[in-house]
């Protein structure tokens, strides 16, 4: 509706504050959960997730209906395979912005259980959100540099140790583990510093979908693999999609069987296992590749990458 009326700018301003009030309320309704997960019973601390778990679903809830009052959305979304709310995903997924995050909680939502997603330990100290996702179990990684482990070796078992904990935790009810494999967003510049092989994507990170198979594998109903395209952007992503310039971006969901000969291995000490599971991921991310570049070029209004990330 205001995309019609308005500026893009005044979309933007107008939207992000319709978004922050509509978080400050649902926050305010979690805060009885977040008081409740600081009693040492455990029996209490898991009725204290369920609970914070269930007003993020409400959270998740208004902003679909809130993003499709400000503007028209005529995403682009084919999705091959049947997903039910009740069981539990592995999701994997490019990452190029923050806004990855909030356009996933859209497209999961009454799909699939509540999203959890593998985030940096920094990301605990951001009010609010921080606060928010500790009391509802995402595992926080510190994601040591390749230099630091190698100083140090021991740091490499503390990602994988945060890992087993939210696995651990996340047996006993459905849930959807959000695990971007390339370790951080994708830009041309970080492209070419690793040198990544693929186009579109960075290096797939593989040891903690290892782990996060072997320790959860058998509980899953399938990987969801989505691939995401956004429009070109001459601003960054978050903004332009506040600004409702991404109102015709793409995604592609594929849901894969999860593979058993991979669940139970050691990825660190069986270099043959680690050998195969390495080439299972990059098959994946050549297929991710090819896909994004047929879904950037085919459609007329995505024929250029973003020239700005956020």
């Amino acid at each position: 509706m205001f995309s019609i009326l308005l500026p893009g700018y005044l979309v933007g301003i107008i939207k992000f504050s319709m978004m922050l009030a509509v978080l400050l309320f649902w926050f305010t309704a979690m805060l009885p959960g977040l008081l409740l997960k600081l009693v040492p019973v455990h029996a209490l601390q898991r009725a204290a997730s369920r609970y914070c778990v269930w007003i993020a679903t409400q959270w998740v809830g208004s902003n679909h209906l809130l993003y499709r009052f400000i503007h028209p959305l005529r995403w682009d979304i084919d999705v091959r395979g049947r997903l039910e709310p009740g069981k539990s995903y592995l999701l994997i997924s490019n990452h190029q912005s923050w806004a990855d995050i909030l356009v996933l909680f859209d497209l999961l939502h009454g799909r699939t259980p509540f999203a959890r997603f593998f985030m940096k330990q920094q990301l605990i100290f951001v009010p609010i959100i921080g606060l928010v996702c500790w009391a509802m179990d995402f595992p926080f990684m510190k994601r040591h540099s390749r230099e630091a482990i190698a100083a140090n070796p021991a740091l490499r078992g503390q990602d994988l140790e945060a890992t087993r904990r939210a696995c651990e935790v996340y047996r006993s009810e459905p849930v959807t583990v959000v695990n971007f494999l390339e370790g951080t967003r994708f830009t041309e510049a970080k492209r070419q510093a690793s040198g990544s092989p693929y186009k579109h994507l960075l290096k797939p990170k593989a040891a903690g979908l290892s782990f996060t198979l072997n320790a959860m594998g058998e509980q899953f109903a399938g990987i969801v693999d989505v691939t995401i395209a956004y429009q070109p952007a001459t601003k960054g992503l978050v903004w332009s999609w506040l600004c409702g310039e991404q109102d015709q971006l793409a995604m592609h969901v594929d849901l894969l069987p999860v593979p058993a000969e991979l669940l139970h291995g050691d990825y660190d000490g069986d270099a043959e296992f680690r050998a195969r599971f390495q080439a299972w991921v990059n098959g994946l991310w050549q297929r991710k590749d090819a896909r994004l570049e047929r879904m950037l070029v085919d459609r007329p209004a995505m024929s250029q990458r973003p020239a700005a990330q956020a």
